[in-house]
């Protein structure tokens, strides 16, 4: 074996790929860093460079042009976090480049807290296939060839991609007419509030335990509905005067939860949910519904709370 063979420097080169495809920078430890490279190559992105994540800092101020930076951050480097994602949340508004922040699920509030901006996509504890998507959303603002060895896979995935970002556009265009609806409703005689009716925290969360008890039954996949089941959490908190941080809401959202962080992301997007900061931990923010979002979830259970004591 030569001695070049053994140098780390010479080593490091073999992960820098010259393509005139979209260009990454990946942040992360082995054997992470080696299943974002394949990520890469599977949504056909070229890697500029892989960086442990202590050297990370550096490497992210010398860094002058990329299409999307992927951070995959561990609980032993928890406390580098905070600078890596001011330094990556600061990168993406000022429009450098796009990034991926992966983490496990224990420092998705950590994450949450900086990160809910455009051009950031946050995962939890992904897949490589939730890999490869991240990829696609934040880099390939260009058409890309997939390898053929991926590629396959890649569409499938691709396609189930599409279809949720359609679904979660469908529901808050559904949404948006509920005002109206109501509207309509009262037009035509709906029936009125009695007097000193008031929404009741077991109500709403027997429905929550109904929905879930479907999953004993058939699989989860076939009624999975993150956007319903965050707002019935979030309501039955709100009756409760409780705060919901996100890591618990994506817990609620009954979907993998780099699934409920997209939606989360979305919804707050949409005026929906409000980002409210943690006044004790600065690391932290709180998912509430936003007021008109409140009104209108009350107005349902308050009527449907009339019809019958079990709706899911």
């Amino acid at each position: 074996m030569t001695a070049t063979a053994t140098n780390p420097a010479y080593q490091a080169l073999e992960w820098i790929e010259y393509r005139p495809n979209p260009a990454v920078l990946v942040l992360a430890d082995e054997p992470t860093g080696s299943q974002w490279r394949q990520a890469a190559q599977a949504a056909g992105c070229r890697v500029i460079d892989v960086v442990p994540v202590a050297a990370a800092a550096g490497r992210l101020d010398q860094q002058v042009a990329a299409d999307a930076v992927l951070l995959e951050c561990g609980e032993s480097r928890a406390d580098l976090l905070d600078g890596l994602l001011e330094r990556l949340a600061g990168a993406a508004g000022a429009g450098r480049f796009g990034g991926v922040v992966a983490t496990p699920m224990k420092l998705v509030d950590q994450v949450a807290a900086q990160t809910f901006l455009p051009g950031i996509e946050q995962l939890c504890e992904p897949s490589q296939e939730e890999r490869v998507s991240a990829l696609k959303l934040v880099a390939g603002q260009r058409s890309v060839q997939m390898r053929d060895v991926n590629k396959a896979q890649a569409t499938v995935r691709l396609q189930q991609l599409s279809e949720e970002v359609g679904r979660i556009a469908n529901v808050l265009a559904a949404l948006s007419e509920d005002e109206a609806a109501a509207a309509a409703m009262a037009a035509v005689g709906a029936a009125p509030q009695s007097e000193g009716e008031r929404l009741d925290a077991n109500f709403i969360r027997s429905i929550i335990r109904a929905r879930r008890l479907r999953d004993h039954f058939f699989r989860a996949e076939m009624f999975a509905d993150p956007a319903w089941d965050m707002l019935l959490d979030l309501m039955a908190a709100r009756v409760e005067r409780q705060r919901v941080a996100v890591s618990s809401l994506c817990i609620a959202a009954a979907v993998p939860p780099t699934t409920a962080l997209r939606w989360i992301k979305t919804l707050c997007d949409q005026g929906l949910f409000v980002r409210v900061a943690d006044p004790e931990d600065g690391r932290r923010v709180f998912i509430e519904l936003s007021s008109e979002t409140a009104t209108m979830m009350e107005a349902y259970l308050k009527s449907a709370q009339r019809i019958s004591h079990l709706i899911v």
